[in-house]
């Protein structure tokens, strides 16, 4: 495949899980996969910048809308537990004809299910790529800079997670989103234009259903009575640190989860991980300096043709 035409945004479908996903797709059909995960208030559309680099280096990259997002599927089930979602990945990897070479790529809720995604499948994905949400398991323990460091930042962090209590509060929350969404954007990423990203966002959460869809992965979180034993081999796993070599990119300037908390992913994650701060980025880091997150990302996963496997082996 000519590299102009493996540029070009296509769009395709497949099954998983019992559902259909839609995705974007980017590079050579035989190139081995990555796969991006999306996060949330966004869309499919976030990888824009980083599936056509990616296919510049041969990577066969798939973003999907994930379950619940338009147009794929609602969840039959009615479930958006980090279990279902890091089963949704390892799923798609299957029926997308991945192979050992396939890599991870996930950016706030997709970097959530990413890490038990990985931990449970590591034959799956050789290396992975976490934005903007560090391995949640390793923000637990004895704080580095002691407890009462960890009570300031703590205090910091609380007042930029009040969305986290809202959302929990039904039709309310719903009805809220054509403000909410347009906030938490300027909030999360100052200075950063995301009008496309938010006409595409409303575009995705066009139905009360799937706004409450979107809203469903918080309050799973927050619901584990309502879990389903269907994922509990992957729930199980929502707090593990994967032993596989993982990129962690945090922005500086990140106004949803402070940056001290990216340093907390180094010292958990394998000697084979990296652990980089993008100065100048705020929560949408991929959005907001393309060139610098795509250079990072490329480094660490190289070309496709270095992932070569002989037949048979």
């Amino acid at each position: 495949m000519a590299v102009a035409s493996a540029l070009v945004t296509e769009t395709l479908t497949y099954r998983a899980n019992g559902m259909m996903f839609a995705a974007l797709t980017w590079g050579p059909a035989d190139g081995p996969l990555a796969l991006c995960l999306h996060g949330y208030p966004d869309t499919a559309w976030s990888w824009r910048h980083l599936g056509p680099y990616l296919a510049g280096l041969g990577w066969r990259v798939v973003a999907p809308f994930t379950r619940g997002y338009g147009p794929s599927d609602l969840a039959p089930d009615g479930n958006y537990q980090v279990g279902a979602l890091a089963c949704d990945a390892v799923a798609a990897h299957e029926a997308l004809g991945g192979d050992g070479r396939s890599v991870l790529i996930g950016h706030d809720w997709g970097a959530i299910c990413l890490y038990p995604a990985v931990a449970h499948s590591p034959d799956r994905f050789s290396r992975a790529v976490a934005l903007a949400v560090p391995p949640l398991g390793a923000l637990g323990g004895r704080p580095p800079d002691g407890w009462r460091a960890e009570a300031v930042l703590l205090a910091k962090q609380s007042r930029r997670s009040w969305y986290l209590a809202f959302q929990q509060l039904p039709r309310v929350s719903e009805r809220s989103l054509d403000r909410l969404i347009p906030k938490l954007w300027a909030d999360w990423s100052p200075g950063y234009d995301a009008q496309e990203d938010i006409a595409h966002v409303f575009e995705s959460l066009d139905t009360p259903k799937r706004r409450t869809a979107a809203l469903s992965y918080y309050r799973a979180m927050a619901r584990p009575w309502r879990h389903s034993a269907s994922y509990a081999e992957f729930q199980r796993r929502w707090l593990d640190v994967p032993t596989s070599p993982v990129l962690y990119l945090h922005g500086d300037q990140d106004g949803c989860l402070l940056a001290d908390y990216a340093f907390r992913a180094g010292s958990a994650l394998s000697g084979d991980s990296r652990v980089e701060l993008v100065e100048g980025a705020g929560h949408f880091l991929h959005l907001e300096r393309p060139d610098e997150v795509n250079r990072l990302i490329g480094a660490f996963l190289g070309r496709a043709e270095d992932h070569f496997v002989a037949p048979g082996a």
